[in-house]
């Protein structure tokens, strides 16, 4: 599927931010958030703040690595969280707004370009506004669907998806397609198996199955496919929905293998 436009991205991070912000400016502070009961609103509130104060600042100063002691000190109170998030959210739209998306800037992915950057805080801003209404218990407001099937994208290709470069990945013949009964979008995820040692943690991953988002493959039929709306396989991936208003068909070993892959915690 074709990405969003830049500008796109941008307005849906200035529109969920600020959903996100009108949400949580009366909730309790206290209110747990139940698709991360060790948080309060207040964690919330302070965790997409600093998530778009750092990226804020890596479109602004490109430095060539994260800086791991660049944390800011929470203020004491819930006015003051609000305060900061007001900040360090304008400054994110304003750091975004007119730059040119294939300028090279650090990214965690092997996409080290603004546009990644400019993809993954429309999401995370889509996310965690789920969060923020579901933690005060009001409706949620509507998602675009063209963004959510872009998550749903974002989450087999990235998310779930992608090899760093300390990795390497043997494709297997397994397929399962995602469709998106709202957009007429088709993803399809191949599995395969993930080996490698993570440089940071000393970690040894051997022959760890995953999935990659590939191009439809000729002459193949899926394993396993997952019909929903946009929003509801996002949120699914996501862990803020279940599987209730999700079809299922094809080979159940193929589909409890993709479901043991997207139970993983998303780091």
């Amino acid at each position: 599927m074709t990405l969003l436009s830049p500008d796109t991205y941008l307005e849906h991070i200035r529109a969920e931010s600020a959903r996100f912000r009108e949400v949580l400016a009366d909730c309790d502070p206290a209110a747990r958030v139940p698709t991360c009961p060790e948080w309060s609103a207040e964690d919330l509130l302070w965790h997409l703040a600093t998530v778009q104060r750092f990226w804020a600042g890596i479109v602004i100063d490109r430095p060539v690595e994260r800086d791991e002691a660049d944390v800011p000190e929470r203020p004491a109170t819930y006015a003051e969280v609000l305060a900061s998030y007001d900040e360090w959210s304008a400054a994110l739209v304003a750091a975004l707004d007119g730059v040119d998306t294939k300028e090279e800037a650090w990214t965690w992915s092997d996409d080290h370009t603004v546009g990644f950057i400019v993809r993954r805080q429309a999401h995370e801003a889509l996310v965690h506004r789920i969060d923020a209404e579901q933690t005060a218990g009001v409706d949620r407001a509507e998602v675009d669907p063209n963004l959510a099937a872009d998550g749903v994208a974002e989450m087999i290709g990235v998310m779930f998806g992608g090899c760093p470069p300390w990795g390497t990945w043997e494709p297997l013949p397994h397929y399962a397609r995602l469709d998106c009964t709202d957009t007429g979008d088709e993803l399809w995820a191949q599995f395969g198996l993930f080996s490698g040692t993570d440089p940071d943690s000393g970690q040894v991953i051997s022959a760890e199955e995953d999935f990659h988002l590939v191009e439809a493959p000729e002459d193949v039929e899926p394993d396993v496919v997952i019909d929903g709306t946009a929003v509801d396989l996002d949120l699914w991936l996501w862990h803020r929905g279940d599987d209730e208003d999700l079809a299922i068909a094809g080979d159940r070993s193929v589909l409890d293998r993709f479901r043991a892959v997207v139970s993983n915690p998303i780091n």
